[in-house]
């Protein structure tokens, strides 16, 4: 979906810089950091590597006064049709102090691109922003990715790799890093070498250069519960327990904890129908509610609730509390607990 003429997206913004369609001022927010520092690149590359030492400026807010920003904005490139100048780390000086920029922004330089970066928070200065907005400026606000909108983000980053990706790729790569988007980048980009433009990505390619098996992780693990497939789920549990390192607990547990909280909402939605579950959900592919249907005809909602519970107790026991066992004896007797469930809650 387009964003409007101010508020650009990352996808945007970045088409925008290749084809050389640039505005005056760029405004960066946003807690997560890897897509400010993306963009940052980009903006730095747009300024040959001879001609850096005079049209691209790196100034620290912090360090340097509102004014002298401005006057180095107004300079006028050498030699070539543009200077870049990138205002970092303006979240850590008061509002009042960057809003003066708001002078500069009412008539910015046509041959200065301004790019100011509010990492790690929102962007502030009203008349800045304002005066920013007005004059051509463009916004962007670089939001964390959440459970709900990884999956969507993950098949994002590989169209943009021209690859394409399977649906149980998404959830082997989403379990494996989980929500690490520089991580996530760096696979998906260590991968599009690989395969090269045009490429599937399957659950083997992930196999191969990521290094998470196709057979026993989470995505499989969970597939396994649904199903009640008992002697799956305890064969991946073992495999786990005997490579800890690449199939850490807490991530095992939070792909648990969302399947059966999304089961819920299946169990309770009014409209049971395909279509209205994906939406519910948030999901794209058919396949994708396969296992959610599955899970309805093998749990109830009480048995989901029963459930949560139980992942919950495991949370407390595997930090030491009121349990002396394992990890992943806590594990093993959660898997009996998940697969063994009544549905009877104590009220």
């Amino acid at each position: 979906m387009a964003s409007s003429a101010n508020n650009q997206t990352f996808q945007e913004i970045k088409l925008a810089i290749k084809k050389r369609q640039l505005a005056p001022i760029y405004i960066l927010s946003g807690e997560e950091g890897y897509f400010i520092d993306e963009l940052v690149k980009d903006f730095e590359a747009l300024v040959p590597e001879d001609e850096r030492d005079f049209n691209l400026y790196a100034l620290y807010a912090p360090e340097i006064t509102p004014e002298t920003v401005m006057a180095t904005c107004k300079r006028f490139p050498m030699m070539s049709e543009r200077q870049v100048v990138i205002l970092k780390e303006a979240q850590a000086v008061r509002a009042d102090l960057i809003n003066k920029l708001h002078i500069y922004a009412e008539n910015p330089n046509p041959s200065t691109v301004l790019v100011i970066c509010f990492r790690g928070d929102k962007a502030k200065g009203k008349d800045l922003l304002d005066k920013a907005k007005a004059n051509g400026g463009v916004m962007f606000e670089s939001k964390r990715p959440t459970e709900r909108n990884i999956d969507p983000m993950i098949a994002s980053l590989v169209k943009d790799k021209g690859l394409t990706i399977e649906p149980k790729g998404i959830a082997m790569l989403r379990d494996f890093i989980g929500l690490d988007v520089a991580k996530l980048y760096n696979e998906i980009n260590k991968m599009a070498l690989v395969l090269g433009k045009g490429a599937l990505i399957t659950p083997e390619s992930i196999e191969r250069n990521v290094g998470v098996s196709k057979d026993f992780n989470n995505f499989e693990l969970v597939d396994a519960i649904a199903a009640k497939d008992s002697a799956k789920v305890f064969r991946i549990i073992n495999y786990f327990r005997s490579n800890p390192k690449k199939n850490p607990g807490v991530l095992t547990i939070a792909a648990i904890f969302s399947y059966f909280s999304n089961l819920m909402v299946c169990q309770f939605a009014r409209d049971k129908s395909p279509n209205a579950l994906m939406s519910e959900l948030g999901i794209k592919w058919p396949k994708q509610l396969e296992r959610y249907t599955k899970g309805m005809r093998n749990y109830n909602a009480y048995k989901s609730i029963e459930i949560l519970t139980a992942l919950r107790e495991f949370d407390t026991k595997s930090k030491g509390i009121g349990s002396r066992q394992s990890e992943w004896d806590l594990m093993h007797d959660l898997m009996f607990r998940i697969l063994t469930c009544t549905g009877k809650i104590e009220i």
